[in-house]
């Protein structure tokens, strides 16, 4: 694979990993809501799960942002080649 085509692969992957990490924001947005809405009936065993959720969800935007800038990375270092 010529490093031209191998940039435009690692291009592509990072794009899904920004949807990827779109995806997540979007959950937590909505998991916000379900909690918020849960302000005015409570359900402690829904808003234990909805706090659990909220958590792995942040986990897992801080995750793949994470990934996201060391791939970044890696992509411009070969794009500089």
């Amino acid at each position: 694979m010529s490093d031209e085509n191998k940039l435009d692969h690692m291009r592509k992957i990072l794009s899904k990993l920004e949807d990827i990490k779109n995806t997540q924001e979007s959950s937590i947005d909505k998991i916000n809501h379900v909690i918020t809405d849960l302000f005015q009936s409570p359900d402690p065993k829904l808003e234990e799960i909805m706090e659990q959720a909220h958590q792995r969800a942040s986990d897992n935007v801080d995750m793949v942002r994470a990934a996201m800038e060391e791939y970044e990375m890696r992509i411009n270092k070969l794009s500089m080649q």
